[in-house]
């Protein structure tokens, strides 16, 4: 299976970006060690230009790292007809040992990135790089983290064998399977509803007056990473529930399947950015009072509430949508 186009693109992608951060961290510990912006020497002018190199390097990369989710879970997905049992990802994933780690690390590694993407931009407004040993330090935790993601990718991808008998998305995340997603999968209903919408409303709310009084960063920060927590709980709990219209039918990754409108992407894309979105909010809160950031900071930040607020409710609508008028009824509906 490893001759799947798609495969080789994942393969040969993780292999160059897992090298190429490698070495961008080399260079980092560099930076770390010897950059001096108020200095003249030549090893300064030196750094100066490898990190405009580097920089915009690593930002085409971090660029396809976040495209190389949804590459992996489509690819996988289109992988599950090879399998006996197999009726989408879930079981595809399954296959092996090797294929459950991997999405959970890219889908760590997609958030990582989106907020290194950030720090970066953030850096290259000012013109002394006050940011930039921080990107760097964030980078050097970032780079083992993509290195795992390659070898477990490619564990995962060398290892599939098609006389494997796998298991299918109702059995992995039904009342009779072991492990957190089926028991998060078989909560009641109408609590994990009502913490949804509930934590949904509080993000919005602090989202807004973030936007308008430029106050309350980590507060809305810290509410988006519940949010997207809350949001994968429900996504198993209930809202998958309603697009199959079956109250057996849990599986995450069947709405991702064409007899759904690949309505899946959406979901988990807008889920995704604006997670990312609020984060990235209260990671730039400590560098407000740096003097060659304190005229674009506060724009960016603004700017990156207001995307995550629409990511959020483009994500509720379609949620919501779908409950209304799905011929499903759940219990309190």
């Amino acid at each position: 299976m490893i001759f799947h186009p798609a495969i080789i693109a994942l393969y040969v992608s993780s292999v160059f970006t897992g090298f190429t951060v490698l070495y961008s961290a080399f260079y980092g510990v560099q930076i770390l060690r010897r950059w001096d912006i108020k200095s003249g020497s030549e090893l300064q002018l030196i750094l100066e230009r490898k990190t405009y190199l580097v920089s915009t390097l690593l930002s085409y990369l971090f660029g396809f790292q976040l495209l190389s989710l949804f590459l992996y879970i489509f690819t996988v997905d289109q992988l599950h007809t090879f399998f006996v049992g197999a009726m989408c990802a879930a079981g595809s994933l399954y296959a092996n040992d090797f294929g459950y780690p991997a999405l959970i690390l890219k889908m760590i590694n997609f958030l990582l990135a989106g907020l290194w993407l950030i720090l970066n931009y953030t850096d290259n407004r000012a013109y002394d790089y006050p940011l930039i040993k921080k990107k760097y330090s964030f980078l050097l935790i970032l780079t083992p983290l993509i290195f795992a993601e390659m070898i477990l990718q490619a564990n995962y991808f060398l290892r599939l064998k098609p006389d494997i008998i796998t298991s299918c998305c109702g059995t992995l995340f039904s009342t009779e399977s072991s492990g957190l997603a089926s028991e998060i999968s078989v909560l009641p209903s109408i609590p994990v509803k009502v913490f949804f919408y509930l934590s949904m409303i509080l993000t919005a709310a602090s989202g807004i007056y973030y936007y308008r009084k430029n106050k309350g960063g980590y507060f809305f920060s810290s509410l988006s990473a519940i949010t997207f927590l809350t949001s994968i709980m429900a996504i198993l709990s209930f809202i998958s529930v309603y697009f199959y219209e079956l109250p057996t039918h849990h599986c995450p990754f069947c709405i991702l399947q064409k007899e759904y409108g690949y309505i899946g992407y959406p979901l988990y894309l807008t889920l995704l950015g604006g997670t990312i979105s609020g984060i990235g909010v209260g990671m730039l809160m400590p560098f407000r009072n740096i003097k060659s950031l304190s005229d674009t900071l506060p724009s960016i930040q603004r700017r990156l509430a207001i995307a995550s607020l629409i990511l959020f409710i483009m994500f509720t609508a379609i949620v919501t949508y779908r409950i209304v008028f799905s011929n499903l009824i759940l219990e309190g509906y």
